[in-house]
């Protein structure tokens, strides 16, 4: 091992406590996306233990528009951003981002935390998605700026508070930030225990159709109604039979929202769905296909159809760029005697949007654990430091040209302020 190597991994060591403490204490607060207050209270512990690194900006993110149960169309505030950026006068730029938020169901009261008695296992709402990622974004990065060479690598980090409702206020700042940088780190948890990466990533649309019918007395005047509950069901049986078509799309019928008393016929009904595609061809296809059969729908009798939303995530393949950055992380893998493997995924996060804007992107950097969105989340706690010693010695590599990135796909550096 290199001796910088060495002089960071030997920092990074001496910070496993700090580690294991600011998972800990982000973990008990409660900062699900839709909670302005949790996530206020999130933003505010992050710009303190984010200090050593610099001032945290913070940005007021978009809404989301969403399908509320009368069918109309809302926009919901979503959780800030936080970023901060350091410019080099040489050698690449790196993005290093990650999210704030959590699934969990807003609690103004301290959530409950807990070690294991061997202290191996940490258990909580957020530990490992993605409240560990943003311990190990953290402590990589100071252990770089301490021990590694400052002044030829350029970084920017961007923290974004809506990545579990699919990024809809930050999206826009995501691009621009892939457009300014020459590699993407996202710190999303490891597919699994073992620490695999993901490569490909499948894209993800989710999608709402309204159906509006005639309400009806379903005794007196039956016929003279237009059942929107049994359109709905029609339209769902439909898109599930293109399951069966050949190619890489999945349809998912998620809800069917409608229907009142049980002597009216019901006027209102509202599909809900999720489509997962290997390619943007096989998303075009999807999509296509939904909405010829919304169409068919909206020219039914008595019957008005639209469909809402669409893809939020492309697809993830893996290119040159992007092997090239998975080849450089195994490297320093076996140098911190690390078998790291990669696979394929369903998944889907905010490294498809960074890829999608031209952004060579691994964005499974993040702690090994498992349970995520679910009350048994845990995190390993021996990967705080395994994944801290990973990114900061692929930043020292970056930095020092042992891991080359190619020139020709680097931005032009600009002079400017530093932080400190």
């Amino acid at each position: 091992m290199p001796l910088p190597q060495e002089t960071i991994c030997a920092w990074i060591d001496s910070q496993r406590d700090r580690l294991l403490t600011l998972v800990t204490e982000w973990a008990r607060i409660s900062s699900h996306s839709l909670d302005p207050a949790g996530l206020g209270r999130m933003r505010a512990r992050l710009l303190e233990d984010f200090a050593p690194l610099g001032r945290l900006a913070g940005k007021t993110a978009g809404r989301r528009l969403v399908v509320n149960a009368t069918g109309d169309e809302v926009a919901e505030p979503v959780g800030d951003m936080l970023s901060l950026a350091h410019r080099a006068a040489t050698g690449p730029r790196v993005l290093l981002a990650i999210h704030y938020d959590t699934v969990y169901p807003a609690d103004p009261a301290p959530q409950s935390v807990s070690l294991s008695d061997d202290g191996l296992i940490l258990r909580g709402p957020g530990v490992t998605d993605a409240k560990g990622g943003l311990a190990v974004l953290l402590l990589a990065l100071e252990a770089f700026m301490l021990k590694g060479d400052r002044d030829r690598l350029s970084w920017e980090i961007l923290l974004n508070g809506d990545e579990e409702l699919g990024s809809p206020g930050s999206a826009a700042a995501l691009t621009a930030a892939a457009g300014r940088n020459d590699l993407g780190l996202l710190f999303e948890p490891t597919l699994d225990e073992a620490g695999t990466l993901a490569g490909s990533r499948k894209g993800s649309a989710n999608l709402a159709v309204i159906i509006h019918g005639r309400a009806a007395h379903a005794g007196r005047h039956f016929s003279e109604g237009r059942n929107a509950v049994t359109a709905a069901a029609d339209l769902a049986v439909a898109i599930n039979r293109l399951n069966a078509e050949p190619g890489e799309a999945t349809f998912n019928i998620a809800a069917i929202d409608g229907g009142s008393a049980v002597n009216v016929v019901p006027d209102l009904a509202i599909v809900r769905l999720n489509i997962r595609v290997d390619t943007t061809g096989s998303a075009d296809w999807a999509l296509t296909q939904v909405q010829s059969l919304v169409a068919a729908l909206d020219h039914r009798d008595g019957l008005t159809a639209r469909l809402h939303g669409g893809f939020h995530c492309p697809p993830k393949p893996m290119d040159d760029l992007t092997q090239r950055l998975l080849g450089h992380i195994v490297a320093c893998g076996r140098s911190l005697g690390l078998e790291i493997a990669s696979r394929s995924t369903g998944g889907v996060c905010d490294g498809n949007k960074l890829a999608a804007a031209g952004l060579p992107t691994i964005d499974t950097l993040g702690v090994r654990g498992g349970g995520i969105h679910s009350p048994a989340e845990y995190l390993l706690v021996e990967s705080l430091v395994e994944r801290t010693k990973l990114t900061a010695c692929l930043l020292a590599g970056l930095a020092d040209g042992s891991l080359a990135w190619p020139t020709a796909h680097m931005h032009c550096p600009t002079p400017e302020r530093s932080v400190s």
